[in-house]
């Protein structure tokens, strides 16, 4: 992944929701203004408490959104969804990259 290529929400005015797949199969969504480096946070435990005795973790979907609240609207709806519904999600998602 290119970090230019999803900068900080202040420079590009990007926020995205991202989906990990933890090391036991479980999936943690979030919310973010740079998705490569919330994901090495989750990698180095530094992040969500939930991840943290999951690592290693990879990164299954990125959605881009223009506003904060519309990626945390997102995120709350993507976290509402039954794991069936999150396999689908991901598994339509063949380059996670934002």
């Amino acid at each position: 992944m290119d970090s230019s290529s999803h900068g900080d929400a202040d420079s590009t005015g990007a926020h995205y929701v991202y989906v990990v797949e933890c090391s036991d199969g479980t999936y943690y969504t979030g919310y973010t203004t740079d998705v490569e480096r919330r994901v090495a946070e989750h990698n180095d435990g530094t992040a969500a408490k939930y991840t943290r005795g999951r690592r290693p973790v990879e990164l299954r979907h990125v959605e881009c959104h223009a506003s904060r609240s519309e990626a945390m609207q997102r995120e709350y709806a993507i976290k509402q969804l039954r794991r069936a519904a999150k396999e689908e999600l991901v598994q339509t998602d063949a380059n996670p990259a934002p």
